[in-house]
């Protein structure tokens, strides 16, 4: 065994098919058990046996957060990992990612669009509680003794909602694998043909679940307001009888996104709350404008009008329309799309692997 070699124990309780924060670990995954160390997965049952390849899997007997919390610190993973990195709200780990966001400001931020009953539910809803337990747990004292935020806006969420010093705090962007996103001119018109896209048809694309939160409501009353050949295809979990228009595809849980990306003109996400959507950063990487909200980590890296558009938080219908109306232009297109693949490229997955390992070590040794 190398002197260098870490066993790294990874923690994540729940899988979501397409989820953010499952691919993400498992890219991470890979590329870490690629340099050479050993990785543990601590997780619930839901999470696929095929869906894990780099390592042993721990499954612990827990249906709620709270119930997973407790059953991870009983049986004490940090006596078999050098380093444990959580990707989970727990009550305590070496390394936190707060690839989820700051729940805390979640909250506050659906406050300011939502009516009184949606408030009224959302003080009792016992998951929110819960959720809130967890966190405030890991940025207190004997909490996380480091966090990783996957943009600036969350970490001065943490340093402003919970006190966590900010020296500890860590932004390390997501990463991509640029290479799996690229598909050619041919697989665009095939994947268009399939879905009954015309030619002229402007395609913009809305992919994630949890549409509250991402904002697929304000996505389809902007579209709804241009018509014309404007279409609007929707990736992800939800339901979509809760969205009449003539003008939106309703696609379900999407495997092959690339494709998706390809066929689409503009990705779209007027999301209330997102860290760092990976969707967004995906859809650079394919050389699309994004459309987002600076409510949206991802918007750190984006410079209005050369890579896609930021809009204020919350969402206008007003402003989303302007934006889709300026990226309907073919020749504006054509230009984002090479600025978007040069940046894109500075998120590649090797990258963050390698800082994040960094990080992982540091933490090791303390």
């Amino acid at each position: 065994m190398r002197s260098d070699q870490l066993t790294i124990g990874f923690v994540r309780r729940g899988f979501s098919s397409g989820g953010g924060a499952e691919s993400y670990l498992q890219r991470l995954a890979a590329g870490v058990a690629q340099a050479g160390h050993r990785v543990r997965l601590y997780t619930a049952e839901e999470w696929p046996a095929d869906m894990w390849n780099f390592g042993p899997v721990v499954r612990l007997d827990a249906t709620s957060a709270i119930g997973f919390a407790d059953e991870l610190k009983k049986i004490q993973p940090r006596r078999e990992c050098d380093v444990v990195m959580s990707l989970e709200r727990i009550w305590r780990c070496d390394v936190y990612r707060a690839g989820d966001g700051v729940h805390r400001a979640w909250l506050e931020r659906r406050n300011e669009v939502s009516g009184p009953l949606q408030k009224l539910t959302q003080l009792l809803n016992r998951k929110h509680s819960a959720t809130l337990s967890l966190e405030e747990s890991l940025f207190g004292k004997a909490g996380a003794e480091r966090v990783i935020a996957n943009s600036r806006m969350v970490k001065e969420e943490i340093v402003r909602l919970y006190g966590f010093p900010g020296e500890k705090i860590d932004v390390v962007y997501n990463g991509v694998p640029l290479q799996s996103l690229h598909r050619d001119a041919q697989d665009r018109a095939k994947t268009r043909e399939s879905l009954g896209l015309a030619d002229n048809d402007v395609v913009v694309l809305f992919a994630g679940s949890g549409w509250e939160r991402k904002g697929l409501r304000f996505a389809v009353d902007a579209v709804e307001r241009l018509a014309g050949q404007t279409r609007l295809l929707v990736a992800g979990r939800g339901d979509s009888r809760q969205f009449p228009s003539a003008h939106a595809q309703f696609l379900g849980v999407v495997r092959e996104m690339p494709s998706l990306y390809a066929a689409a003109d503009i990705f779209l996400l007027p999301t209330i709350y997102d860290p760092f959507s990976n969707a967004c950063l995906e859809a650079l990487a394919a050389g699309r404008p994004v459309i987002t909200t600076r409510a949206n980590g991802v918007s750190e890296i984006i410079e209005s009008g050369r890579h896609g558009t930021v809009i204020d938080d919350p969402p206008d219908i007003d402003a989303i329309s302007e934006a889709l109306r300026l990226w309907s232009d073919p020749a504006r297109r054509a230009q984002a799309h090479l600025d978007n693949l040069a940046l894109a490229a500075q998120f590649d997955m090797p990258a963050n692997v390698e800082r994040t390992l960094g990080i992982l070590s540091a933490a090791a040794t303390q």
